[in-house]
């Protein structure tokens, strides 16, 4: 058992949302899905309570919770890209499944929970402060899907 594992509220789709991650981001995996032993405030005994899964090697558990708390951009995943096609797999993974965009790097998907698609060298460019810092900044904030060429010709001030 892990020590610690990120728990996300879903009304009544932890299994989908769990099958969908497996299925689009490497290192992920729906380890097991847990049926409720009683009814419940959303839900009856036999339905889905729980799904244990990974997200890019990190552990995640999935409750079935019903609609009352739903999900915010309070919390988020940050995928690290390495290249333009990457992140447009990633990007175009969720926001074509249902999803929205939003602004720099970030999107949602269908359920609710929001994703930073974030390439690594937006990453090093803030990294590596000053101006490059600046230009890499200025650039991603007119962006919803992070162009990678503008980022790398913003970070040389191109």
């Amino acid at each position: 058992m892990n020590k610690n594992t990120i728990c996300l509220w879903y009304d009544k789709e932890a299994e989908d949302a769990a099958r969908f991650y497996a299925e689009t981001f490497p290192d992920s995996a729906v380890n097991a899905v847990h049926k409720a032993p009683g009814d419940f405030p959303d839900g009856k005994a036999g339905d889905v309570l729980t799904v244990d899964f990974t997200v890019c090697g990190v552990p995640c558990m999935g409750l079935n919770g019903g609609p009352t708390f739903p999900q915010t951009e309070a919390f988020s995943f940050q995928i690290a890209t390495e290249d333009q096609a990457e992140t447009d797999r990633l990007w175009n993974a969720i926001v074509g499944n249902g999803g929205t965009e939003s602004e720099c790097g970030w999107c949602k998907d269908k359920w609710g929970v929001s994703w930073q698609i974030t390439p690594r060298t937006l990453t090093e460019a803030m990294a590596a402060g000053g101006d490059e810092a600046r230009r890499a900044f200025e650039a991603m904030m007119t962006m919803r899907k992070i162009d990678v060429a503008k980022i790398d010709a913003a970070r040389r001030g191109d």
